[in-house]
């Protein structure tokens, strides 16, 4: 019997005295042949070796074709949520009124207590004033007049009720001297109220002595001199002052993630910084809308720096798994 060829083409001959579909009868009758003889040389013959494997059928993973015998690719992260560290608290100090500086007592990177005097303008002309006001203030001698008056129209008074009863005066005499004890009153409490108004004027003057001594309004480092002394101070800033314990972390968080923080939830980040380990932050303020441009949230944290160990400015990530955290104020 002659072999058939799998590569032999089924190619009905064109009879016309041949009835019709007996080319396709036998077309089909072909092919059922050669996949019986397809299936009898692969199989082993009797003493001789096993067939190689027939090749794994090649994968589609995620719309793309994997060859045989490698694994899938890894899983996309999730994308690195950054942070920024900055000061809790920045102030371009200045002046309330215009002068001419005296005296700079602090320079860049001094640390400054709340209320610490920082820069003083000249004041001769209010320290001046000052004296005076202190001077009309103290005086004492109206007030003292006017209660010597009245302790004089009261006994008057008392002795002119006494002369009454015995006879020796008349009753307009006794009321003669009860109005002389109700001007003696009078005139005290004018008196009193004098030096009141005198000890307004004095704490007015010392207010504009003060505004002459520009003070820190809460504790800082300063990081900006703007003014030296001799140099005229109008509208424009002194000094630069601020807050770095504790520090402020703003992150921009995906709007996938919105509901999964509140305040009051601690957070690991990790500085950009050589040699510092992670650091733990409280969220104090959590944004309600989210940002349509970049389609994130902010989040910001509190971190307290009492050493002040960790510059501002710094950029910072979020840490997503679990690590133990390095208490900024731990170490000297």
């Amino acid at each position: 019997m002659t072999s058939l060829q799998p590569t032999q083409r089924c190619r009905p001959r064109r009879d016309r005295a041949r009835p019709a579909g007996l080319g396709r009868v036998a077309c089909g009758l072909l092919l059922s042949l050669q996949g019986l003889g397809a299936s009898h040389a692969q199989a082993p013959a009797p003493g001789g070796s096993a067939p190689a494997p027939a090749k794994a059928p090649a994968t589609v993973i995620q719309g793309t074709l994997q060859a045989p015998g490698r694994s899938a690719p890894p899983r996309a992260m999730a994308p690195t949520v950054g942070c920024l560290i900055s000061p809790n608290r920045v102030a371009d100090i200045g002046s309330p009124v215009t002068g001419v500086i005296e005296e700079v007592a602090v320079d860049v990177g001094d640390m400054v207590r709340e209320g610490q005097r920082l820069v003083a303008l000249r004041s001769e002309v209010e320290n001046a004033g000052e004296r005076a006001a202190r001077a009309r203030w103290s005086i004492e001698a109206e007030v003292r007049a006017a209660e010597a008056s009245l302790e004089l129209a009261q006994q008057r008074h008392a002795r002119s009720r006494e002369l009454l009863e015995q006879g020796f005066i008349s009753p307009l005499a006794v009321e003669q001297s009860h109005t002389e004890l109700r001007l003696a009153e009078q005139k005290l409490v004018q008196s009193r109220s004098q030096r009141e108004v005198l000890a307004t004027d004095l704490e007015v003057v010392r207010a504009q002595v003060n505004q002459r001594v520009v003070r820190a309004p809460f504790a800082g480092t300063i990081v900006e001199r703007y003014r030296q002394p001799g140099e005229r101070v109008e509208d424009r800033p002194l000094l630069r002052l601020v807050s770095l314990d504790p520090l402020r972390v703003d992150l921009l968080v995906p709007a996938t993630r919105f509901g999964q923080y509140a305040v009051g939830d601690r957070l690991q980040l990790q500085p950009e910084l050589a040699g510092i380990k992670p650091v733990a932050a409280q969220v104090t303020h959590v944004d309600r809308v989210i940002d349509a441009a970049s389609n994130t949230f902010r989040v910001r944290l509190s971190l307290p720096n009492p050493q002040q160990r960790l510059p501002a400015g710094a950029r910072c990530t979020l840490v997503e798994s679990p690590a133990p955290a390095e208490p900024l104020g731990g170490r000297g």
